[in-house]
């Protein structure tokens, strides 16, 4: 155990967001997901909710300011087939979890499945969960860590 580590990071898990550089991807993922036949880098963690997971995730890895500055977002979520403005109760979790980590001042983008599919296959890696309620998958950009330990962030 770690002094203000989540338990739900393990030391694989750990070992993988440590050596993410800037602009890297990491999906995260519900149960349904086809993780491994997507990418070689997958990290299981078997009876974590996508909320709990987003949130031990979080309080460890900074989001990309620099793909905001260009128009983009650094958390996005999978949209609903045919209906990708509805936020499920899963998507709902998640954003919130950006918000109370992050900041109120990131916002939480979306990918049709098929693109979020295409860009997981060249994600660094893909953590699962158990969480099986449907469109629950994520896809977080990971930004930078200033040397006094505080996330860069770029000025528009």
């Amino acid at each position: 155990m770690l002094i203000k580590i989540d338990p739900i990071l393990s030391p694989e898990l750990l070992f993988t967001l440590r050596t993410m550089g800037h602009g890297d991807k990491l999906v995260l993922a519900d149960a349904n997901f086809p993780a491994n036949s997507m990418n070689k880098n997958v990290i299981r963690l078997d009876g974590v909710n996508i909320k709990d997971a987003a949130k031990a995730i979080l309080s460890v890895f900074p989001l990309d300011s620099f793909i905001v500055s260009q128009g983009g977002t650094a958390a996005n979520r999978m949209e609903v087939d045919d209906n990708p403005n509805e936020l499920t109760e899963t998507h709902k979790e998640f954003i919130k979890a950006v918000k109370d980590i992050s900041g109120e001042s990131w916002n939480v983008g979306s990918i049709e499945r098929k693109s979020f599919y295409a860009e997981s296959k060249k994600s660094y890696a893909i953590v699962t969960t158990t969480d099986a309620r449907p469109f629950g998958c994520f896809i977080l950009t990971k930004g930078v860590i200033k040397p006094d330990g505080s996330v860069w962030v770029l000025e528009n």
